[in-house]
């Protein structure tokens, strides 16, 4: 649009110089199409609203009706029935603190807190000095020869290809500002991650973008090269997706360019499509010596798994084996079901796979219950935007939290829901140059980590307003559910947590037990 608007305007102006030759009261086109030139050419040089470079003078629309939005809104807030604020709500939460803007509501609580499912943790009266510095989480193990010092708020999986290579730039430079993870995504390492110099954990999916042989299988060799890289902190086997468990992915033709074709070993121009389940193993011990192998190779860094909670008998089966073998991952990323993707039918986006809360549960009290929890730690993903998200989390038992969504609309996304299109308007999720160029990386890259600092700076607020000294004081019992009208149970009351080590006295939950009897079928050898 930038272009058409600037060859646009460049025609009316000689247009309108031509006609005032043989009509002189043509000269006064230029009172009407002089403001709109001015206004579209201060939207393109402008640097902090995408829209408006990408669209210029029309983009402002989309501006004025932000402006007069909450009263137009209102009626939606209110009629919101499921105690949680809607993403447009949570998105404008994120952009004001992205923005270094005042992020107070003003009128009140926007939530219907007497709804069915309404969360919130309860304060004390004698509230503790907050924290004057944000707590670290060192992930790594005994086999761990470099472990790594990571935020408790960090970037989700979003690989290159699904996103610009600005919006990697900018979400790199973010992480760097304010010290904290950048997840690669699946789609390999690119030059976008590493510039800027920001912490990264690499991904490694079914397609083993970036250390692949030409039959698509993965090449130890290839791996131990890039595994070099001194930013990479921690790598991470991805199993499966929450948006899309079990459907492996889909990068559309359209957004596979030359570039993207050399980062990932694909051909340019043809859909990329990530096999399901991965080569290198195909059960429970071939996946932990992977993750031993992925250890040596890469010289002791963290290596962790990604999941999204599927049968019960297969996770119990991953345990057991790592009783067996003595192969502990550093990490277990718990993805949930309400996780976002561009890549996969919506049948597996809305009915595929655990929501988060239930998929956190079952990996904590399975590290619990078999003695492991002390070898492992867990990241909790899925639709985390807010401080209270973080904590509610946390206290089910997470370490750290993983955010893609909140780390979207840091960047300027508008849920255009263009994403799978190669047609993004703010040039976060395309790779389309023109749009691509509107994102500007330096203030992107300012908001992200302006985003990251607030969430972390409140979510200790919220720790210090429940009474708690540090967050590894945050337990279940500090987070409320209503359950329905008159009825009000903390999540130890909603939740069956197992003691230390009771899996391996016999001693489960009866949900847990004929799964837990049945794993043994599915360990391998």
């Amino acid at each position: 649009m930038r272009k058409i608007f600037i060859i646009a305007s460049s025609l009316a102006v000689i247009v309108v110089g031509l006609l005032s030759i043989f009509w002189r009261p043509a000269l006064y086109l230029y009172f009407t199409i002089a403001p709109l030139i001015i206004v579209g050419m201060l939207d393109i040089f402008q640097k902090k609203q995408t829209i408006r470079r990408n669209y210029p003078v029309i983009g402002n629309l989309r501006y004025f009706m932000e402006s007069i939005r909450p009263e137009i809104s209102q009626y939606f807030i209110e009629s919101n029935t499921d105690g949680m604020p809607f993403d447009r709500e949570k998105r404008s939460i994120v952009y004001q603190r992205a923005k270094g803007q005042l992020d107070t509501i003003p009128f009140g609580t926007q939530l219907n807190v007497y709804a069915p499912d309404y969360e919130w943790i309860n304060h004390s009266l004698y509230p503790k000095p907050m924290l004057k510095e944000a707590p670290r989480v060192l992930v790594g193990g005994s086999e761990c020869k470099q472990p790594y010092s990571a935020s408790v708020f960090n970037i989700s999986a979003m690989s290159y290809g699904s996103l610009s290579k600005n919006a990697i730039l900018a979400l790199n430079k973010g992480a760097k500002m304010g010290r904290f993870l950048h997840n690669t995504g699946e789609g390999g390492i690119s030059p976008y991650h590493l510039e800027p110099g920001g912490d990264l954990t690499w991904q490694i999916g079914t397609g083993y973008f970036g250390c692949r042989n030409a039959d698509g299988t993965f090449s130890p060799e290839k791996f131990e090269k890039r595994a070099s890289i001194p930013n990479i902190k921690m790598i991470e086997i991805k199993l499966s997706q929450g948006a899309k468990p079990g459907h492996g992915g889909i990068l559309p033709g359209a957004k596979v360019t030359a570039e993207i074709a050399l980062i990932r070993g694909v051909d340019q121009g043809r859909d990329v499509l990530s096999p399901p389940g991965h080569t290198a193993f195909s059960d429970a011990i071939g996946l932990l010596k992977f993750v031993g192998q992925l250890r040596a190779l890469s010289a002791g860094k963290p290596i962790g798994i990604k999941l999204c909670v599927g049968k019960r008998r297969e996770l119990f089966s991953l345990f057991k084996a790592m009783l067996k073998t003595e192969i502990f991952p550093d990490f277990i990323t718990v993805d949930g079901a309400e996780g976002g993707t561009g890549a996969a039918p919506l049948e597996f986006s809305n009915s595929v796979g655990t929501p988060l809360n239930e998929g956190l549960l079952l990996v904590t009290n399975s590290l619990v219950g078999t003695g492991l929890r002390k070898h492992v730690k867990i990241i909790a993903a899925g639709k985390i935007t807010t401080s209270f998200n973080v904590a509610s989390k946390i206290a089910m038992g997470a370490d750290l939290c993983n955010s893609a969504r909140g780390m979207l609309f840091a960047l300027g996304c508008i849920q255009a829901l263009k994403c799978n299109t190669n047609t993004c308007p703010t040039g976060v999720a395309t790779q389309d140059p023109e749009k691509v160029a509107g994102l500007d990386v330096p203030t992107k890259a300012q908001r992200v980590a302006n985003y990251h600092h607030s969430t972390v700076h409140n979510f200790l607020e919220l720790i210090a307003a429940a009474g708690l000294s540090s967050p590894d004081e945050l337990r279940p019992n500090h987070i409320q559910r209503r359950i329905n009208n008159g009825k009000v149970l903390s999540f130890d009351k909603i939740y069956d947590y197992v003691e230390e080590g009771s899996f391996l006295r016999g001693v489960l939950p009866a949900e847990y037990a004929r799964a837990w009897k049945d794993a043994d079928h599915s360990l391998g050898e």
